[in-house]
């Protein structure tokens, strides 16, 4: 028979301890994390293929699936930033030195912004082309511009280098999840995975 001691010895182990009080995000951040991450997954490839023109006879399925995802990405940021706004920030480990943080925090400030810039620029590029922004063949994104083919190619411009930037971000994150995960063994990344 287990003694109330032994019990409370148990109970008290600082392994045990630390693994409870973790901090973790919630399900509902931890879902749209994942679903935004799988949009970047796919329309940077798509970006890719379909900015040179790799796609053969599905060009235009191509651009019109990237439109699509890219008119999902809004959506999915603002509630993120819903989210956040409404849920404490989710904690560092203490021994993170603070360039590290502010690091940690840039990078995430500059990937919110960039979500929400660039399926913006690439909406007002395909309006001033002018080409129709079908989402997954339900309905059409409504014009932000008017036909303005030098300012699509600009802008078109920018979509581009703004793409290059979200995915130095993404790596430069996914680089740093595995570093906390692989290198320093703690909970970072599998308190966005596992809660």
């Amino acid at each position: 028979m287990t003694s109330a001691a032994e019990l409370g010895g148990r109970c008290q182990r600082p392994a045990d301890i630390h693994i409870r009080a973790a901090p973790a995000y919630t399900l509902t951040a931890r879902v749209l994390h994942w679903a935004t991450a799988l949009c970047i997954f796919m329309l940077l490839p798509l970006g890719v293929i379909s900015a040179n023109e790799w796609g053969g006879s599905l060009q235009d399925s191509l651009y019109d699936l990237h439109r699509s995802i890219g008119a999902v990405v809004i959506p999915l940021t603002l509630l993120r930033l819903i989210v956040r706004w409404h849920s404490p920030r989710v904690p560092l480990p203490n021994d993170i030195p603070a360039l590290q943080r502010q690091a940690a925090h840039m990078t995430h400030l500059a990937l919110y912004a960039l979500l929400i810039t660039q399926p913006l620029v690439g909406w007002i590029a395909t309006s001033a082309y002018p080409a129709p922004i079908p989402i997954f063949g339900l309905f059409k994104l409504p014009p932000l511009w008017h036909a303005d083919r030098a300012l699509s190619d600009r802008l078109f411009s920018v979509h581009e280098a703004i793409g290059i930037a979200i995915a130095c971000l993404v790596l430069a994150h996914v680089g740093a999840a595995l570093f906390h995960h692989f290198v320093r063994k703690d909970r970072v990344l599998m308190r966005m995975i596992t809660g």
